[in-house]
C-alpha cells in the first residue's frame, strides 16, 4: 500500500517537473501549458503521449 502511494507521488512530481520544463523550453514560441490538477493528472496517467496531447489541444483551441 505504501509502495503504491510512493509510486503515485513520484509520478505526480515528475509530471509537474516535465510540464514546468516544457514551459521553459517552449516559452520562446509562446506555448504555455498551465500546471493545474487536470493537466498534472493527464501527464501522470498517460505520460508523454498525454503531454503531447495537451500541446496539441493548445494549438487546436488557439
Amino acid at each position: 500500500m505504501i509502495k503504491k502511494i510512493g509510486i503515485v507521488i513520484r509520478k505526480v512530481c515528475t509530471a509537474v517537473f516535465v510540464i514546468y520544463g516544457l514551459n521553459l523550453i517552449l516559452s520562446s514560441i509562446n506555448i504555455f501549458i498551465p500546471i493545474n490538477l487536470i493537466n498534472v493528472g493527464v501527464v501522470s496517467f498517460l505520460g508523454f503521449p498525454g503531454l503531447f496531447s495537451l500541446v496539441l489541444m493548445f494549438f487546436v483551441t488557439k
